[in-house]
């Protein structure tokens, strides 16, 4: 909550017709949470706009309207005989960020932000881990909420303005001086992060995701490039991915603004991985920093996560650390909740991992990953879920099919669509799969299915502790379940 209650529209940086100056009591883009003298952002939105939410946000004593063209003409006869402040904008969306970053004020001292298609929820938290080994106060925001020093559920990847920065504001008057943000595509459509001051930002990769949103491949990436075009100041630093095919056109649009560039890749780069043994239990690393070599321990599970790792060391040596003290604390770095986590090993020594691969290309680069640190067989479990990029249903199947020995096709979060459906568009990518629509038996099969040395990706829903069925949400963890699974198969439940 601001420390400051009441304050002039003015010194939000807004500009109302007539050139009313009323004092505003909040900000909201939500017209049932618009307080006495509050500002409502009526916003377009996908479906709706949201000027057709002002009476709502009038009935609860809204001072301010901020609004696009097209909210005016929506407001117009509603604001005719009114002392409403009307404000009306090209971009209210940027509007209300800037607007929501000088309502809450404070932000901590240093913040980095990543975007990409796969691997941001990793590289936040793995930057979010280094600072605390160096001794920062440190938090990272995104899928999994607020994570670190201090702690908060959010409802979506990067949280509409005014709850990123009220949480912001929170998190540095609890004395957190370091944050990593992630910044998803929706996000900084939406210009989300209009307003966060960023040291440095970070791209891991681009590959198919959220076509239902922005409909083409060209749409998705200049909403990613965004974070580079638009929130990174010009003497911010861009860590850049350059194994991505991608990554050169990221890294010309940073180099356009006047950005320092970290390259980071595999045999290039600034950061640059040279070679990696793998074992049961993580991996030995081979890098360099400007032509250094070193040598570190993971204790992490799959190839990807070294990329992910170096991503991580550039964004923090971006934001102002010594590269010799980042590197020493990799060993201690543990994996994110969802990313690859072992959730159980059975008796005979096979385990199961859970992960939140939920694209072609992160299921592909999950069980490719897995495969080194596996004996015997790899048993996958896959799905997708409804309501999405339909277009993606059988690539990942295929996926799946391509790169591990059995497969299972089972449900996701099927949301208003039949589940049935989804599983056949996901077998039409996998046609020798077999289907168990039921996740907690898909679980309880692929456990079942385990000899030694074997091990089971159970891909999709990560982190995740609910199933979207229909318009409710169902209780279920994949971790929780395969335990379950397993204490089941090996005897152990009493």
């Amino acid at each position: 909550m601001s420390t400051v209650r009441f304050r002039p529209l003015s010194q939000l940086g807004l500009t109302a017709r007539g050139g009313v100056d009323p004092v505003i009591h909040g900000v909201s883009a939500d017209s049932r949470q618009v307080v006495d003298g509050g500002l409502f952002a009526a916003l377009p939105g996908s479906q709706v706009h949201g000027a057709k939410f002002t009476p709502a946000a009038l009935a609860n004593g809204a001072a301010a309207i901020l609004t696009d063209a097209a909210g005016a003409q929506i407001t117009a006869e509603l604001l005719k005989d009114s002392t409403v402040a009307l404000i009306v904008v090209e971009d209210p969306h940027q509007a209300l960020a800037y607007a929501a970053a000088l309502w809450f004020g404070a932000q901590p001292e240093t913040m980095v932000a990543v975007t990409g298609t796969n691997g941001k929820t990793s590289v936040a938290s793995f930057v979010r881990q280094i600072w605390v080994e160096l001794g920062h106060k440190a938090v990272n925001l995104g899928t999994t909420g607020v994570e670190g020093a201090w702690s908060h559920p959010l409802h979506h990847t990067t949280p509409d303005p005014v709850t990123l920065h009220q949480a912001l504001a929170r998190a540095a008057a609890d004395g957190v001086s370091h944050a990593a943000m992630e910044a998803s595509s929706h996000g900084l459509d939406q210009r989300r992060l209009d307003g966060v001051h960023l040291a440095a930002a970070g791209f891991t990769n681009f590959t198919q995701d959220h076509l239902d949103y922005h409909e083409t491949f060209e749409a998705y990436f200049a909403a990613k490039a965004g974070l580079f075009r638009r929130v990174l100041p010009d003497d911010g630093v861009a860590v850049i991915n350059m194994d991505d095919p991608r990554g050169a056109e990221m890294r010309a649009v940073a180099a356009a603004r006047g950005q320092e560039v970290i390259s980071v890749g595999r045999g290039v780069g600034d950061l640059r991985l040279m070679n990696a043994r793998f074992d049961a239990s993580g991996q030995d690393l081979r890098f360099s920093w400007h032509d250094t070599p070193y040598q570190t321990r993971l204790n992490l599970i799959g190839g990807f996560q070294a990329e992910n790792i170096l991503l991580a060391c550039g964004l923090v040596i971006a934001s102002g650390e010594d590269p010799q003290a980042v590197f020493e604390t990799l060993p201690h770095l543990e994996t994110v909740r969802g990313r690859m986590q072992l959730a159980a090993t059975r008796d005979n020594g096979a385990t199961v991992f859970v992960d939140y691969a939920h694209t072609p290309d992160a299921v592909a680069t999950a069980i490719k990953a897995l495969r080194p640190h596996v004996l015997g067989r790899l048993v996958a479990i896959v799905g997708a879920g409804g309501d999405r990029d339909a277009t993606k249903r059988p690539l990942m199947g295929q996926a799946a099919q391509d790169n591990a020995d059995l497969v299972i096709v089972t449900d996701d979060n099927p949301r208003s669509e039949d589940p049935a459906a989804i599983r056949a568009a996901v077998k039409g990518g996998a046609p020798e799969a077999m289907e168990v629509g039921d996740r907690a038996e898909a679980i309880l099969r692929g456990v079942d299915a385990l000899g030694p040395g074997d091990a089971l990706l159970i891909c999709g829903k990560g982190h995740e502790t609910g199933q979207i069925v229909g318009s409710d949400t169902l209780p279920f963890d994949d971790v929780e379940q395969a335990s379950v699974a397993v204490a089941a198969l090996d005897g152990r439940l009493a």
